[in-house]
């Protein structure tokens, strides 16, 4: 039977610490919250692979080095509000919560939304959690503003959704791809428009949807 503290362990110190996290909470809640409890069963053992586990047909959990990376680049205040992009089962929304002073958990799939409020639930000693079922393109209107919007998966563009629902100065962290590949891009939204920067390559699983539309010529 796999040990999961151990792997835990070695997850943190084998893949977050050595690509440069360095967020002492970031690895500490990375090291507490039992990611297992996030995962299928019959993917269980995956769980503290260096991998996207798969929770669904096509949804996944971050890897944890992206994941990681992410949250570093995030800059998270004990007093930001989150807005959490396709949370899938939970996991990203309950390492937010220890960071952050709340966590909005956006997820437009129902049956996954269930199955995030079951493990949020079991796990003690998180922060301040709101669940909202809807489609992620529209983020999640009537909760905003938020000072860090952060998106669980690769998308071709961000839509005007999200950087509406941004505080001025607030941040964006979003996974783009550029054609095979992925680039985390930190982006800050000043006078209604978002400027970006890309800060590492990340290739990860495109959330459904957020293809870019095909064009030809006639």
């Amino acid at each position: 039977m796999q040990d999961m503290a151990a792997a835990r362990l070695h997850m943190v110190e084998g893949q977050v610490r050595t690509n440069d996290v360095t967020d002492k909470r970031i690895t500490g809640a990375m090291g507490l919250i039992e990611r297992e409890r996030f995962v299928p069963a019959a993917n269980r053992a995956l769980a503290y692979a260096d991998v996207c586990v798969e929770v669904k047909p096509g949804r996944f959990l971050l890897d944890p080095r992206s994941l990681g990376k992410l949250l570093q680049l995030a800059e998270i205040q004990e007093s930001d509000r989150v807005l959490d992009v396709a949370c899938a089962t939970g996991y990203s929304s309950a390492v937010l919560s220890t960071l952050s002073a709340d966590v909005v958990a956006l997820e437009e799939d129902e049956e996954l939304a269930k199955e995030a409020t079951a493990a949020l639930r079991s796990v003690p000693k998180l922060g301040r959690l709101f669940g909202v079922v809807g489609p992620h393109r529209d983020g999640a209107p009537g909760q905003e503003p938020f000072d860090v919007v952060f998106v669980n998966g690769a998308v071709d563009e961000i839509p005007a959704a999200w950087v509406q629902q941004l505080k001025e100065g607030g941040r964006l962290l979003s996974i783009l791809r550029d054609g095979p590949l992925g680039k985390a891009n930190f982006c800050v939204r000043k006078g209604g428009a978002l400027s970006r920067r890309v800060a590492f390559d990340a290739t990860v699983p495109l959330l459904p949807g957020f293809e870019r539309a095909k064009t030809f010529v006639f």
